[in-house]
């Protein structure tokens, strides 16, 4: 036992929370793709992933991994070159992923949608010699591609993963949307791109350890500057022993709906990697929507989901999910945005009015650590908690902007240290020094920039974002607990609170809600939830408006973006103090004040 672990085991009488989870695991000693490859030799003729229909045993898919791995060594990439992956949930990412990491480059997920300033910022950021990406996102990257200096491009279809049948019907329909791109010297065929690295014959597989690095992933940006995080294969093996020891249920063989996206640390960490180390069955879905997602859970009956509350959310909402039976379940994972005490309750009865045995299960993480690194554990909750820590990892909350823990009950950082705590921010050692800090027990633990309390039993509760939390007349005030308030509400569907200058009180509460479909935006039901809010909030920490909003904005994975909400109130603010400004009847002291107020704003 480490020093740390002999500490940790002293001060936690709560190891029963963990039941029959162990403490402590063994990891394996070696890189992503050599993970995958014992797992394909042992589990060779059971199936690794499904695609829109078509079936990949493990004995194939290395196949085919080795074959991208001699197609990249072929285009010129070599140990430590960066390639960029800008895929959706389809085979050809997956197997680019491991090919990569067999020859020693690291790969750069991004997501697919993101736009050509986006895409050229990951490009120059991540210094890619090359990306793959689908023929559909081709006008981006040409848009883009002499400022990025790409020398490489590999141009992948959905078409090329299906079977005969099924590309004959998607080159008749959403095949015939797409322009076809042509080959050029520095832009290949996916096609073209096997074939020339089946002329390879030499041994390429790069003698790298787990703890080099493999992976990159980026911030969601949604808190402040989209940062590039380097990671290794020890992270990510390390994530999938990890969650698949908290599981106690899981059997090989067992299907994941794949539906996170691979660009994500909760897609590619445990919708792919965990499931596909393990000798798990993926179900790669490239694009989402509620509609599809109810019938693939009717179809294809699948033993683990995973996913952000908004998609638990929108399939309590859809009617399609009305009869769907979902005894096939072992496993219903919530992460990447705080699970609201009320989504819980009402998913948790849809789940046993629809044959579920198990509840949802919250977790939280940081892409820092790849994802997840905490869990509701299996055999017991506490309301409001988002779970225990993971085997080997150890959490510890610190007063804000320090290094010393605060007892247990009390509010702090969020800090934790484990295998999967990342290597640092790329092209950003200032940043990772403030992150990552060594304590004085000498163990580097990573400061999460989050806001929670540890109780007495180990049990961690997730408060908010620090940086979100607004200050009001001295109070501080935390907006995920408004929004707790006013979710509970039987007319709300989701709301966003956020923090709004103020001369006087620095910051005043304003409310953003999405009402239920059927729910008027009415006067009425405005004063309806400001009495609802009165009853459960304190004075202080009241809304000073409430705005309806038919949608509220998000981000790629689905959290509510309230950063797009906060740079929406600042641009109103400015375009009104200018329009005083340059009112010659408006009163020139106010027009002063509304300006001063602005640029505060703006600092």
């Amino acid at each position: 036992m480490t020093e740390l672990q002999t500490a940790a085991a002293l001060a936690t009488p709560w190891l029963a929370s963990y039941g029959k989870v162990p403490f402590h695991l063994t990891y394996p000693d070696c890189t992503l793709y050599g993970r995958i490859k014992r797992t394909a030799e042992r589990y060779a003729d059971q199936v690794a992933y499904d695609f829109m229909g078509k079936s990949t045993t493990y004995r194939e898919m290395l196949r085919q991994i080795d074959r991208v791995a001699r197609a990249f060594y072929a285009l010129g990439m070599r140990d430590g070159d960066r390639v960029t992956i800008c895929m959706p949930n389809c085979p050809q990412a997956v197997c680019a992923f491991y090919a990569l990491n067999k020859i020693g480059a690291l790969a750069n997920m991004i997501h697919p949608l993101s736009s050509e300033g986006e895409i050229l910022f990951y490009l120059q950021e991540s210094n890619s010699v090359a990306a793959l990406t689908l023929d559909q996102f081709y006008p981006k990257f040409a848009a883009i591609r002499q400022q990025a200096k790409l020398p490489k491009l590999v141009i992948a279809s959905v078409k090329d993963a299906l079977s005969p049948l099924m590309k004959l019907g998607y080159s008749l329909t959403e095949g015939r949307k797409i322009a076809r791109v042509r080959a050029t010297a520095d832009t290949v065929l996916w096609e073209d791109f096997l074939r020339a690295g089946d002329a390879v014959q030499e041994e390429i597989s790069a003698q790298h350890k787990a703890e080099d690095a493999a992976v990159i992933l980026y911030s969601g940006g949604t808190s402040g500057k989209t940062k590039g995080i380097l990671l290794s294969s020890l992270n990510f093996n390390a994530l999938a022993e990890q969650t698949i020891a908290m599981d106690t249920n899981f059997q090989p063989g067992d299907k994941m709906l794949a539906v996170m996206p691979i660009f994500h640390g909760f897609g590619l960490g445990i919708g792919i990697h965990t499931f596909l180390a393990v000798g798990g069955r993926c179900i790669l879905v490239p694009r989402f929507n509620a509609q599809t997602y109810a019938r693939l859970l009717s179809k294809e009956r699948p033993n683990y989901i995973a996913g952000v509350p908004t998609l638990y959310e929108a399939l309590l909402r859809n009617p399609e999910m009305a009869d769907i039976d979902l005894s096939c379940l072992k496993g219903v994972f919530s992460g990447g945005d705080s699970l609201s005490v009320e989504l819980k309750k009402k998913f948790d009865r849809f789940l046993a009015t629809h044959k579920a045995t198990v509840q949802i299960r919250e977790g939280y993480g940081t892409t820092e650590c790849v994802t997840a690194s905490c869990l509701t554990p299996y055999h017991m909750n506490r309301e409001g908690s988002i779970g225990v820590p993971y085997p080997d990892t150890y959490y510890k909350i610190c007063a804000v902007n320090s290094c010393d823990e605060v007892p247990y009950g009390e509010e702090g950082e969020i800090c934790l240290t484990g295998p999967t705590v990342m290597l640092g921010y790329l092209n950003h050692p200032e940043e990772t020094a403030q992150t990552l800090r060594r304590h004085a027990d000498g163990h580097t633990w990573l400061h999460t920039g989050d806001l929670g309390m540890m109780d007495a039993d180990g049990f961690i509760y997730f408060r908010q974002r620090i940086k979100r939390m607004i200050v009001s007349s001295g109070y501080n005030i935390y907006p995920s607990q408004l929004e707790n308030v006013f979710d509970a509400h039987e007319k709300v569907l989701m709301s966003c609170v956020i923090g709004v200058p103020d001369a006087l009180k620095i910051q005043k509460v304003k409310a953003f809600i999405q009402l239920r479909p059927d729910v008027p935006q009415t006067e009425e039901t405005r004063a309806e939830l400001m009495e609802h809010a009165r009853r459960h909030i304190a004075k202080y920490a009241l809304p000073y408006e409430i705005e309806f909003r038919d949608e509220l904005p998000r981000t790629l994975v689905g959290k509510v973006a309230f950063k797009v909400l906060e740079a929406e109130e600042a641009e109103k603010r400015r375009q009104q103090a200018a329009a005083e400004t340059a009112d010659p009847a408006a009163d020139p002291a106010a027009g002063l004040a509304g300006a001063a107020e602005s640029a505060g704003t703006a600092i």
